[in-house]
């Protein structure tokens, strides 16, 4: 599925807001129905640490929101709270080069969610994602613990 006018723009606020573009980080794609981000976090001056590979911050500041924005975008936002609660990176291979990440949700994911947050009020939900150089060598895996309430 390709990206619609609606999640294009919403793609250049993204890339435009000055918080999430501190990160180094660029939202690439936003799929039509919100069901799949791609990131890119370039290699750059920008991105560089003291060591000459990614910055820790610019790889987790790039991944950080992302899921917690599919279950937003997947959910009623005027029956369910979304926000993430906590995350750890495992930093697996320091990164000199571009790196990428494509952050997916499916629908039974959120028939899920739905389901958990109807019967509890509330539900932690854990995801992850690699990121990966151009080959789809894993440099880094992000876990982000992302919290759905009833409102």
């Amino acid at each position: 599925m390709s990206e619609s006018w609606r999640t294009r723009l919403a793609r250049l606020k993204f890339n435009l807001f000055p918080v999430y573009r501190g990160t180094g980080g660029r939202v690439r794609y936003i799929r039509e129905d919100w069901q799949e981000i791609r990131v890119e976090i370039p290699y750059s001056w920008r991105t560089r640490n003291y060591m000459g590979t990614t910055f820790g911050g610019s790889i987790y500041g790039a991944c950080d929101p992302m899921h917690a924005m599919l279950l937003i975008k997947n959910l009623d936002e005027d029956e369910y709270a979304v926000w993430d609660t906590e995350a750890t990176v495992d930093f697996v291979k320091p990164g000199r080069t571009d790196l990428y990440a494509r952050f997916e949700l499916e629908d039974a994911e959120v028939a899920a969610v739905k389901a958990a947050v109807d019967e509890d009020g509330a539900v932690n939900r854990a995801y992850e994602v690699d990121v990966v150089d151009e080959d789809g060598v894993v440099h880094a895996t992000v876990e982000n613990v992302v919290h759905v309430a009833k409102r």
